[in-house]
This record gives structure tokens, sequence and C-alpha cells, in this order.
């Protein structure tokens, strides 16, 4: 099939691709979603971020959803378009959802991104979509919601109540980030067979940032990611291409792989988003050079 050869030339990144691939590409990464994670460097990192990005701040047991919104609404004030991670396993009950709510309208935030989460003691919403209802239920949700969906599946969940779930949350949200994949033969075939089954529902492509792979065991022991392991095995081509790179791992091939994806009108992909493990220095520095090296290819071109 077409989508799985090789469209990075040798001549650098982008060279070895068509002017609409391009087009799209630099399109897709000139205003990207960067993801940040509520640990001490965050203020640090955020510093690096481009004046008024799109910044999705995480929610993790270990720091609380009060961290989240903290942050969050820290960094709506400082001019950036905030949104707050809800985690539903980490809202006790009804009331505790009212307040969070409020926070968010005190805070001018107007967009979210609801998850299950992974918190062991769950409270009243056991999950993304109990919690979705909810907010609709008290008609106090935010305007843009957005949610997970797997291309590699889940770690706990059924490949069946995984895609019903979705489906039964699509009705709520805006769009859909697919989540921390490496591999662009699954993302391709995740959107081509949702699209397929008539979800409709516009796609966010979660893309890693530039990783180390120690900074990536470190950050996911911190933020409670309880099976790293898995994570690693299943993702045997990003572990090859540490290795091969010094152990730095930058996202230019696999963006050049997605590249017919997010070229193609029916897939909806509407945006980027970036793990950046809050590495938003190096991040920024790899996005930067990306985007000149497609304005250079293309004026060869």
């Amino acid at each position: 099939m077409a989508f799985l050869r090789r469209l990075g030339g040798r001549g650098g990144p982008g060279s070895g691709l068509s002017v609409e691939a391009r087009t799209a590409l630099t399109g897709i990464l000139e205003a990207p979603t960067f993801e940040l994670i509520p640990l001490k460097n965050v203020h640090d990192q955020a510093a690096f971020l481009p004046a008024g990005a799109t910044v999705s701040v995480t929610a993790s047991p270990a720091k609380g959803i009060e961290a989240t919104l903290d942050l969050a609404a820290g960094l709506e004030t400082r001019g950036f378009r905030a949104i707050p991670h809800l985690s539903a396993r980490m809202i006790r009950d009804r009331a505790h959802l009212v307040d969070v709510l409020a926070r968010l309208r005190a805070a001018r935030l107007n967009r979210a991104f609801v998850v299950g989460g992974d918190a062991e003691n769950p409270g009243e919403f056991l999950d993304g979509l109990s919690l979705l209802r909810a907010m609709a239920d008290l008609g106090d949700a935010p305007s843009d919601i957005g949610i997970p969906c797997y291309p590699q599946g889940h770690a706990v969940i059924p490949p069946p109540a995984l895609l019903q779930a979705l489906r039964d949350k699509a009705p709520f949200a805006s769009y859909m980030t697919t989540q921390l994949c490496f591999d662009p033969v699954a993302i391709h075939a995740f959107i081509a067979a949702r699209r397929a089954d008539g979800l409709v529902l516009p796609v966010k492509i979660g893309i890693p940032g530039v990783a180390e792979i120690p900074k990536l065991l470190s950050i996911s022991a911190r933020i409670g990611v309880k099976d790293t392991g898995r994570f690693l095995s299943k993702n045997a081509r990003f572990v090859g291409e540490l290795l091969t790179a010094g152990g730095i791992y930058r996202p230019t091939g696999l963006l050049e792989k997605l590249a017919p994806v997010i070229v193609d009108p029916s897939a909806a992909v509407i945006d980027l988003h970036v793990y950046t493990f809050n590495q938003v220095e190096s991040t920024e520095s790899w996005r930067r050079e990306f985007l000149s090296a497609l304005g250079s290819a293309g004026g060869a071109a």
C-alpha cells in the first residue's frame, strides 16, 4: 500500500515528500498542541513554548487534579490556550465535579481533555464516559472537549470494549487524540478503520517529542505509568531508533510517514498533539528545524 512506503528522502528531512505533503506537514507543525506534565521543571520548560501555544496539561494520581487545574489556569493567564486533563477516577463525586467546573469557569478555561485515568481508588466516576455524562447532565461542560483513542489498544481494556467506549463518548466530544504511538502503520490503520466504521470525529495525531530513553523511563515512573516494560516491548521500533540515533528519538521520520494520512481529507486530521515529556526546549528546537527543512525542500523542488 502506498502509505507503507518510506517517504523520507536521502537529501534530508522533507526532501522526498511531494509538495502537497510538505504543505500539509508545514501547516500542522506551525501550531501544534504541546503536552506538559505538572512536574517541578514545568515552568522552566514552559518558557520555551511559542507565544500563544495550545498546551495540554496532564493529570496523574501522583500530583492530583488540583496541580493540573493550577498549572492550566496559570498558563491561560500567560496567554496560552490551556487544555486541562480531567481524569474521571480522580474526581471524587458530583460535588467535586461541580467545584472543578467552577474552577474552570473562573480561570476562563473552556477546553478540557477527558480521560478515565489510572487512580487505584476511584470515586463516583469509573471512566471517561461517566464523567462526560455527568458534565452533560450538569449543563456546565467546557465547549471544547477532547477524548483519547488508542491505535495500539489499551493495557487492560479489551479491544471491543475500548471501541464501544469511543463510540459512546464521541457525541460528547469535539475531537479525539491518538495516544502515544511510534508506529505510523498502526496510526493510519486505526484512523482508516474508524472512518470506515462511520466515526467522523476529527482527530489530533499524538506524536512523541524529542525523547531520551532514560528521561522517558524516569517520567513514566513519576507520573504513574504502571507498565513501562510493556510499553517499550510494544514499541520495538522506538527502541531500535533510539539505539541507532545515539539514544535520542526525533519524530521526523514518523511525521514523514504519516504525511499521506495528514493530507487525506477523509482522515479529518486537524492537529498534532506533541507529547513533550517536559522536554520543550529540545522539542521546540526540533520543530523549528523541521519547519525550516520543509521550506528549504520546497524551494529546491
